[in-house]
């Protein structure tokens, strides 16, 4: 994905088996982050980060959502084990991830880790890829949402 391309058309599913689409994210900005897996060591910090900065999120308007190929059910044993406020999205074929052109890492042995930040038409505004600046993620993706709100 390319600043200024559309969000992709989407439906997947969520910790709680409820779908969500691509146009539910319409009318405000969303961060979508996709992640390698529920419960390692740096996806366990990168979730917590954005629960920990999950007040200033708001406070832009934006929605947050975590994406990652773990099953509905893991996902909300995750959430609840670490009360994370946002909501989880099931991928587990990748196709979300390869409509977001979400790379993976160290000889496509580990799915990409990669932030996508979106305004509130829908448009990227920025995006940030780093496999172990994990908590750098929520840093960037507040820094682009004050960035827009700033220019609105």
């Amino acid at each position: 994905m390319r600043i200024g391309d559309n969000i992709p058309d989407f439906t997947l599913v969520d910790q709680d088996l409820n779908n969500l689409k691509a146009t539910d994210l319409m009318g405000k900005p969303c961060v979508i982050y996709f992640y390698p897996k529920d419960d390692t060591p740096r996806c366990t910090k990168q979730a917590c980060s954005f629960r920990d900065q999950y007040a200033e999120f708001g406070d832009l308007g934006a929605t947050v959502v975590g994406v990652s190929s773990d099953s509905p059910e893991e996902h909300r044993s995750f959430q609840n084990k670490h009360r994370l406020p946002y909501r989880l999205l099931s991928d587990p074929r990748g196709k979300l991830r390869k409509k977001f052109g979400v790379e993976s890492n160290l000889l496509g042995l580990i799915p990409g880790r990669e932030t996508f930040v979106f305004d509130a038409k829908g448009e990227l505004i920025h995006k940030f890829n780093s496999q172990l600046k994990f908590e750098q993620h929520i840093q960037e993706a507040l820094a682009a949402l004050v960035s827009d709100f700033n220019k609105n």
